[in-house]
């Protein structure tokens, strides 16, 4: 088994920490949103779906290449619903990430065979899907719903 990535944090003042990831990439201040902490960084959930959502565009981008297809770029938005649970501790509930490519489905002939197996591709996704539910859409450059 592989060992996979590591990251120190250091807490800097009450809720505020820094994330380091290494040598060769600069630290992250992350914080929690008011009014419990100040908003100087991004919280944990941000960073969770941020990696939800950067880990399914990189995926359509590796399944997009796999089939010689150009989607003139990929972006997403990503949001999480947190709910409580029986003992009244908030939850992330659920992961809604809407991918948008810059090229119209009609350019791109083979775009079925990308949508129907990019999400396969994603480490992130797919480990977190075991605990949370995670939906995925993915529209053209058109603005037409493909997923």
């Amino acid at each position: 088994m592989d060992a996979g990535p590591t990251i120190r944090i250091t807490q800097v003042a009450d809720y505020v920490f820094t994330v380091d990831f290494g040598a060769a990439l600069p630290e992250l201040v992350t914080d929690e949103a008011p009014p419990i902490g100040g908003g100087t960084g991004p919280f944990p959930e941000q960073i969770l779906i941020s990696g939800v959502a950067n880990c399914l565009c990189a995926s359509l981008v590796f399944a997009l290449g796999k089939f010689r297809q150009d989607a003139r770029g990929v972006g997403a938005e990503a949001q999480c619903r947190v709910e409580r649970n029986a003992e009244g501790r908030l939850r992330i509930t659920g992961i809604d990430v809407r991918i948008g490519l810059g090229a119209a489905a009609a350019e791109m002939p083979r775009i079925d065979r990308v949508l129907e197996q990019f999400e396969r591709f994603c480490t992130v996704s797919e480990s977190v899907k075991a605990g949370i539910p995670v939906s995925v859409s993915v529209t053209d450059g058109d603005g037409t719903r493909l997923k």
